[in-house]
């Protein structure tokens, strides 16, 4: 069974959805059979490459919120990662585009290192107050999940996995997707959303059973006799 998730680095409800799915999937009996796979989504790709200001003024002067009604928006999101054991820090949130690191991401796929890689991102930018658009910041959370940095330098020096980049936006798009965190289940089942656990639980759990359906199989006992059943009813004699 495969799993699509579209997601950006600099989304907050994204890192909390990636807890919820986890959890459902540690719970799944059939984990071991589900193949999970990032793909890149970017909220705002028009924004620079570094924005000169916080979170909270990048939120009021680009997306024309109210400064207050934000504070508790921003306040909400919060306890709900703390829910999930996310702590996250809003004030040292460093603005920035996200096309390198999914560059990057795509890259950590290729090596079998791309939850490893999402998961630093995420941590980087929401609890430590990493700059996601930082070549450096960028090496070294790829260094520091076993990429060779001479192999990152590479992909960001020469956009080798801008067209991969691109290619999830547009897919996301002939989808339907327009918010993220975005979860496909062998492209035929769309969660959208940071869910609860048991929702995503519930989507396993009924995509696996639709994939994988029981057959019946009847055989005669060797003895000879019929083979006897219980039921709501009771049980044959």
């Amino acid at each position: 069974m495969k799993i699509e998730i579209w997601s950006d680095v600099a989304c907050p409800w994204c890192y909390i959805g990636k807890r919820r799915f986890e959890t459902a999937l540690n719970a799944f009996p059939h984990k071991d059979s589900v193949q999970v796979q990032w793909r890149s989504y970017q909220l705002d790709p028009t924004l620079p490459e570094h924005y000169d200001g916080s979170e909270l003024d990048y939120l009021v002067e680009r997306k024309g919120m109210d400064r207050s009604q934000l504070m508790g928006m921003l306040g909400h999101v919060k306890e709900a990662a703390e829910g999930e054991g996310l702590h996250y820090k809003f004030d040292g949130v460093v603005v920035a585009n996200s096309f390198k690191a999914h560059e990057l991401l795509h890259l950590a796929a290729a090596n079998g290192k791309g939850d490893a890689v999402k998961e630093a991102l995420l941590s980087g930018h929401f609890e430590h107050g990493v700059d996601i658009g930082n070549r450096e910041a960028l090496v070294r959370i790829g260094t520091d999940a076993g990429l060779p940095a001479v192999e990152i330098t590479e992909a960001l020096d020469t956009d080798k996995y801008a067209d991969d980049v691109r290619h999830d936006f547009a897919e996301a798009r002939a989808l339907g997707v327009s918010g993220v965190p975005f979860f496909v289940i062998d492209r035929k089942y769309g969660i959208s959303g940071a869910q609860p656990a048991d929702v995503f639980s519930q989507a396993l759990e009924q995509a696996w059973q639709e994939a994988n359906p029981l057959t019946m199989v009847a055989a005669a006992p060797s003895d000879g006799s019929d083979a006897q059943v219980c039921g709501p009813d009771g049980c044959a004699i």
